[in-house]
């Protein structure tokens, strides 16, 4: 099976370059099975490999000014409490638990992917966008703060920590429409700094499984790594070349597949 390594990272490099996450999300099915990984190694690879692929996968991204590195710290952050609970929860799920979930949250992926393409086609050509709401915390005497906002970036921070420890995956799924809708970033902005939350997420997932009885293929992960880091620097290209509401349906599309293969795997083993 090492002969999908190449194919596969590549994969889901370009899904983290191009569309900001989702390479977790298809790299924790394929860890388990082409590779043969149980599913708290495989959850434990796809952070290591979606963490290293996101550092890197973020650097073309700030050349050309796609990366806000203070809010994406910040939203990281923010999601350190859950991405520590949620590996800790992790370890008391059996595998095919573990599984089924996953498949039903890559249905839910794929779902808001399709609910976020068809808000975006309602959108006039002409349209123009909407003025950027004003800075969340601001630190300054006599300054209103907008708490409601800030309660939902709270609370998104928090569950995209929750699912990144919880399922090894980095979240940039529900990062990327996060930082659009309630920090106002464009889309482009939006994937380029989302790779700096899901890089802390992932760091802070892995700090938290240290000391668990889980064994490594470090030369997978070096493979693998390699692989998906390359997919990333072309997928950073391709955002601004191709339009996002193709990127956009051709991973839903395979989000679905992965989807229903997973469950047809891991349901049959909860009964």
């Amino acid at each position: 099976m090492l002969a999908w390594l190449i194919p596969v990272g590549l994969v889901i490099g370009l899904s983290v370059g191009s569309l900001g996450g989702g390479g977790s999300i298809l790299a924790v099915p394929a860890l388990v099975y082409l590779f043969g990984q149980d599913s708290r190694a495989a959850t434990t690879t796809s952070l290591l490999i979606v963490g290293v692929t996101s550092v890197i996968g973020a650097i073309p991204h700030q050349r050309v000014g796609r990366v806000r590195i203070g809010q994406g710290i910040a939203f990281g952050l923010l999601g350190v409490i859950g991405s520590y609970v949620g590996s800790r929860l992790s370890t008391t799920v059996p595998d095919e638990v573990l599984l089924t979930g996953f498949a039903f949250l890559i249905l839910v992926v794929a779902a808001l992917m399709t609910w976020r393409r068809h808000q975006q086609a309602r959108i006039a050509p002409g349209a123009q966008p909407a003025a950027e709401p004003a800075p969340i915390v601001i630190w300054r005497p006599h300054v209103r703060v907008d708490w409601p906002r800030a309660g939902t970036v709270l609370g998104t921070a928090t569950g995209v920590g929750l699912l990144t420890g919880f399922f090894g995956v980095g979240g940039g799924f529900a990062v990327v429409p996060a930082l659009v809708l309630a920090l106002g970033l464009s889309m482009p902005v939006a994937v380029g700094t989302s790779l700096v939350v899901i890089a802390i997420n992932s760091a802070t997932a892995l700090a938290s499984r240290i000391g668990q009885d889980v064994t490594l293929d470090w030369a997978l992960i070096g493979g693998f790594t390699a692989a998906a880091v390359v997919g990333s620097l072309l997928g950073s290209r391709v955002v601004s070349r191709v339009s996002p509401a193709r990127l956009s349906l051709a991973f839903t599309i395979l989000l679905v597949v992965v989807a229903v293969y997973t469950a047809v795997r891991s349901v049959p083993q909860l009964f």
